[in-house]
């Protein structure tokens, strides 16, 4: 029998251990009841292993991508560049039989064998398949939550969304970017560019620079590619219009919907319909939610909801959702799936 099958406490690699979203990942497993081994594996290809820092017992020791023995885990999480994401599947591969591969990198999502994943928002009854689980775009998943459970209101006609993405998405690297580029505004000094070739501080971007290695189209589209086959395995709420916007906030995704009815529900339906396990509803008498009053939350906080004063059959609502935490909770729960 082949290792990562026959120890009785199965391993979890992170590949991308060093990351924002590799970090997030390991914390909510060592929050979680699984009895799990977490193995962080960084996501260059250096020889020598780094002890980062101090875990709950132990030093938090990240192992090469080139060094490390990921066959032998039950599961690996990609959660690093989508670069690093296919080398460890090249790794990957080779071991038989492989291990399950959940990837939150978005490199392996065009392959045959990959399935999307959003558990938040899938039947309870979902049929697993497939040796590769990618997970959903987190504001694809918050999104999904919010219509499908707004579409148990009444019957949607059709809504628009604009979402305002943080630098998070970018990783360390875009958390960096602007904080320097905040620093060199306040002091006059000449802007860092390097992840969005334009001034992202103080300001909002519908585009990025044309040197950006990173495209706002791009990233509209996979948005709107993973909303759409998650609204379509639910057969619930029609499509939305969709735009992504970047914003000048370091965590967390605000989006602002509005949503049209076919018939006006009420705003005692739209509420009662709104309460999940999932969703944080601040009704009329709370503060309305902010993505940096919901760092670290689970799911998302939808709040300043509001009929249009010029349809009747419409509603805005407000929504925000910490972005890493969102795509780590889908990833801990399909690997509880592989673990139990």
């Amino acid at each position: 029998m082949h290792p990562h099958r026959s120890v009785t406490k199965p391993t979890i690699a992170i590949v991308g251990g060093e990351t924002l979203l590799g970090n997030e990942v390991r914390d909510l497993f060592e929050a979680s009841d699984l009895d799990a081994s977490i193995k962080l594996i960084a996501s260059d290809e250096a020889e020598e292993a780094t002890i980062l820092a101090r875990g709950r017992d132990e030093p938090v020791v990240i192992n090469s991508l080139l060094a490390a023995d990921i066959g032998t885990a039950r599961v690996v999480i990609l959660a690093g560049s989508a670069e690093s994401g296919r080398k460890a599947y090249e790794k990957i591969q080779k071991t038989k039989p492989p291990p399950q591969v959940i990837d939150l990198s978005g490199s392996l999502e065009d392959r045959p064998e990959a399935r999307l994943r959003a558990p938040m928002v899938e039947a309870s009854d979902h049929q697993v398949s497939g040796t590769i689980q990618v997970i959903a775009h987190p504001a694809s998943i918050a999104l999904a939550l919010l219509l499908t459970h707004l579409q148990r209101a009444g019957a949607i006609h059709r809504s628009v969304v604009q979402v305002f993405e943080p630098a998070s998405e970018r990783g360390q690297a875009g958390i960096d970017e602007l904080q320097k580029q905040t620093a060199g505004l306040l002091s006059f000094k000449p802007l860092a560019k390097d992840v969005y070739d334009a001034q992202v501080s103080f300001n909002m971007l519908a585009r990025y620079g044309s040197e950006s290695s990173h495209s706002i189209e791009d990233i509209e589209l996979k948005i709107d590619r993973h909303l759409a086959s998650i609204l379509a395995s639910t057969e619930s709420a029609p499509m939305p219009s969709l735009r992504l916007i970047q914003a000048p906030v370091f965590h967390g995704y605000s989006v602002s919907v509005w949503a049209k009815f076919e018939s006006d529900p009420g705003a005692e339906a739209i509420l009662r319909a709104l309460k999940s396990d999932h969703i944080d509803l601040r009704t009329a008498g709370l503060e309305p939610p902010t993505n940096v009053g919901v760092a670290g939350q689970r799911g998302i906080t939808v709040g300043a909801i509001a009929q249009d004063r010029n349809e009747p059959k419409a509603f805005w609502f407000w929504l925000v959702a910490d972005n890493l935490r969102i795509a780590a909770e889908n990833a801990v729960e399909v690997a509880r799936e592989f673990l139990q």
